[in-house]
């Protein structure tokens, strides 16, 4: 199986747990299943208050996934009943537990291998906090395996870029255990970065000591915030310009590579997104492939979000430039399902299927 689509199948499956978060579903459920009361039950309130967010638990949190575990948690001080967690179709229905004299109410379980539905809690017949749930067992190269070496991760200082000015941002580097200075890494890069900290460092571990990838260094940087706190990711992932490229190619890279030293060669650089990030990640390899050549993409955003004056300046226009443009070395890896958003930007299933079917035209 090719590279790309191991790593798209390894993080897939992994989930996206919050970083810190310390209560896995799994755990939250042996919690619960121990009946805690006084103050033991208000310790595990506030561990489940950590690990789904205080504020998203007033409004019915997002359920937490990892692998085939599930879990949710609602905080409310109206219930005459208990709160339930119910599918859209009916078939799904799972009875909260209040954690001891609090207003808070927890559940966890494990589902089918593959299960896809849409939930929702209902609290005395009313129904709060909408989220899809997919659950997969977890592939075994996602988990930690005895005797494989374990690379790094460092937290960078946070920084504040020229090219996108005013800006500041959070960001990581991953170094592989089997890295040496005299040999330059190659790079891959990861929009959102903090999403996959969690996760893709154990899958670089184990795919680099299989030697099934060559040794990689992982980028993961968050999108930029100004500095009245108003979040630039819109702007820096959805614009169809090289601003992006450059922050990378004049900013970032030359700061890691104060770290670890990489490669420059275009085969050695993969860029990485999903959504808004995915877009982003193949608009870098666009503008400058002979410095990325690899883009992985899932539910990627080529539709008109950044529309511009003119209304029609956004992504949808890809499969249009790609068509009448000569042929860039570029390999990507795409991938949508066909529930993702369809709304006032464009629909997102049909943009990646342009996509598709054009980079297949080009060649």
């Amino acid at each position: 199986m090719k590279i790309a689509h191991r790593i798209v199948l390894l993080l897939v499956t992994m989930g996206s747990p919050a970083l810190g978060a310390p209560l896995t579903p799994r755990e939250l459920q042996e919690a619960l299943g121990s009946n805690p009361q006084g103050s033991e039950a208000e310790r595990l309130a506030e561990r489940i208050r950590d690990s789904f967010g205080k504020e998203s638990v007033l409004k019915g949190a997002v359920p937490k996934i990892d692998g085939l575990w599930v879990g949710w948690a609602i905080e409310t001080p109206v219930a005459q009943g208990v709160p339930e967690v119910v599918s859209a179709d009916g078939k799904f229905n799972l009875k909260l537990t209040r954690v001891g004299a609090t207003n808070l109410y927890a559940a966890a379980t494990s589902l089918a291998d593959g299960s896809i539905m849409k939930t929702a809690y209902q609290v005395d017949g009313k129904k709060i906090g909408s989220a899809n749930v997919e659950a997969y067992r977890p592939h075994p190269d996602s988990l930690v395996k005895p005797g494989v070496p374990r690379g790094t991760v460092k937290q960078m200082p946070a920084w504040r870029s020229q090219v996108f000015s005013g800006t500041s941002r959070d960001w990581w580097i991953y170094v592989p255990a089997q890295y040496r200075a005299e040999k330059p890494a190659c790079v891959m890069v990861f929009q959102d970065g903090r999403s996959y900290l969690e996760f893709v460092p154990t899958v670089f571990d184990n795919l680099i000591a299989a030697g099934e990838m060559p040794v990689t260094a992982g980028i993961f940087i968050q999108p930029g915030v100004l500095a009245e706190g108003k979040p630039n990711r819109s702007f820096e992932y959805d614009t169809l310009s090289d601003q992006y490229a450059r922050f990378l190619l004049e900013e970032m890279l030359p700061e890691a590579e104060k770290v670890v030293s990489l490669r420059h060669d275009p085969g050695s650089r993969a860029i990485a997104g999903g959504s808004s990030g995915g877009i982003c990640a193949f608009t870098v390899a666009w503008e400058r492939p002979k410095e990325f050549s690899k883009v992985l993409s899932w539910v990627g955003s080529f539709t008109n979000i950044a529309s511009g004056t003119t209304l029609r300046e956004g992504g949808h226009n890809y499969p249009a430039l790609i068509r009448k443009t000569p042929r860039k070395s570029i390999r990507v890896f795409l991938q949508d399902g066909d529930n993702d958003l369809d709304n006032i930007h464009g629909s997102w299933p049909l943009a990646n299927q342009e996509m598709a079917k054009a980079l297949e035209f080009s060649g």
